[in-house]
């Protein structure tokens, strides 16, 4: 790159150019728990009805058979349409991975663009591994230049998800520098995705991660085709920044590239739930444990939070859905105070429960100085207890359960795994014994192929 190239030109340009060999061995094996993690989360959205309704226009607009796969139902079709399919699917459970710093779900929209790609092609393991952490990158920088005001209004996943595909995609189809800034240009113009579906219990953000993905592989097949995408999408003057950030930063598009390694930094969800309750989750459960205390001895909780948990959960006061109760915090706690754990079958079976829902009604937040000024890079929890024996007691955890410095153990990454496609009745104990095999082996595979066998 010459010294006057712009901030997405140097960005596009280490996409294209990224080799296996230049990765560390401790982030391929990260990548490796990713994609087992986003794998089981794809199953776990088996059945969902926005999944399903997704599925259904793919089946009626898409191919009846291709090269790439759709996890859920185990049919064959085209990469666009399957990438499509299971984004939609890896961010129904909300279980998927979460980038901190960027407030940004990577997995939902690298791995489905980057699996259909792999299939079409053949590629190798380390070819699809590659491609990978080159859409973790992008995307993760694309989230933290787009900044917190950005988040505010607009779904990152969404948005820079669909620069994250296009990264990933670009760099298995063997995108060239220049190429590659024009997938970015046709993707960065697409991007979309806005919190107002919390609202209403809409079915938006599956959508969001479907959109994601399939444009954003299609803008790499496009750029190949020679369609031109604008070169300064993401900081020009009537670029993404231009139009929906009051705080972006371009130095952080190329933030120590090649040095810094952003995918080994992505979290773990623990809970099955909206990421902004987890640190507040987790503090409570550590002060129930460490005072012997049940639901019913809790008066009350204040949750000190950042302004994005504010922003963000508190759209939801009764949730009316499932999915909607995973981004109200008071019933992630009521489920958290209950059964030691917000999994996906308290919240199928009791996100509603009477006593769920009075412990709900105990919660509030509160927007916290230090928690703030922490967030985005640190997600603090912080809460405080009124027992009803008129005690006041407080706790914190500065590393959520899943944060890298307390991260999810392969052992621990597996149970999840069978969990999540248990829960979809996706997969059997043994197919998912199998597949989880083979993804530990993943980089020494001449060849991605199909991972499940076709529904009988």
């Amino acid at each position: 790159m010459t010294e006057n190239a712009t901030p997405s030109a140097t960005l596009a340009a280490f996409a294209a150019g990224l080799q296996f060999d230049a990765i560390p061995a401790a982030v391929l094996r990260r990548t490796e728990d990713l994609f087992l993690d986003w794998f089981a989360s794809a199953l776990a959205g088996k059945g969902a009805r926005p999944v399903e309704a997704i599925e259904s226009y793919a089946r009626a607009m898409g191919p009846a058979d291709g090269s790439a796969e759709v996890l859920i139902s185990r049919r064959m079709t085209s990469p666009h349409f399957a990438a499509m399919v299971n984004a939609a699917a890896s961010h129904y459970a909300e279980q998927d991975d979460v980038h901190n710093g960027s407030v940004f779900h990577p997995a939902a929209v690298v791995f489905p663009a980057a699996l259909a790609v792999a299939q079409e092609l053949g590629a190798s393991g380390r070819a699809f591994l590659t491609a990978v952490v080159a859409g973790y990158e992008v995307g993760i920088r694309v989230g933290e230049f787009l900044g917190r005001s950005h988040y505010r209004i607009f779904h990152t996943t969404a948005t820079a998800g669909t620069l994250a595909a296009a990264a990933a995609a670009g760099r298995l189809l063997g995108l060239d520098a220049a190429t590659m800034l024009h997938a970015f240009g046709s993707a960065g113009t697409q991007a979309a995705g806005l919190w107002e579906f919390l609202r209403d219990a809409a079915d938006s953000k599956q959508l969001h991660t479907a959109h994601a993905a399939s444009c954003g592989l299609a803008s790499a097949y496009l750029a190949r085709a020679g369609l031109t995408g604008a070169r300064q999408i993401l900081e020009g003057p009537q670029g993404m920044a231009a139009g929906t950030s009051s705080d972006a930063d371009p130095a952080r598009l190329t933030d120590r590239l090649g040095t810094r390694w952003a995918t080994a930094e992505t979290s773990f969800k623990f809970h099955a739930s909206c990421r902004h309750t987890h640190p507040s989750a987790d503090a409570l459960l550590s002060l129930m444990q460490t005072h012997g205390l049940q639901a019913d001895d809790i008066a009350s909780v204040t949750t000190l939070v950042h302004q994005g948990a504010i922003d963000v959960l508190g759209r939801v006061t009764v949730p009316s859905t499932v999915h909607q109760g995973k981004f109200s915090m008071g019933t992630v706690l009521g489920l958290v105070a209950e059964y030691g754990y917000a999994g996906l079958n308290e919240f199928e079976q009791h996100f509603l429960a009477p006593r769920v829902a009075a412990f709900r009604d105990r919660v509030r937040m509160e927007l916290d100085p230090e928690v703030d000024g922490a967030y985005p890079q640190r997600w603090i929890g912080k809460v405080l207890v009124q027992t009803r024996d008129g005690r006041t007691l407080s706790a914190r955890v500065d590393e959520p359960k899943g944060d890298p410095g307390n991260t999810l153990t392969r052992p621990e990454l597996e149970d999840k795994a069978q969990r999540l496609a248990a829960y979809g009745k996706a997969a059997s104990v043994q197919e998912m014994q199998a597949l989880i095999a083979r993804i530990w082996a993943i980089a020494d595979a001449p060849h991605i192929g199909r991972w499940l066998t076709p529904a009988a």
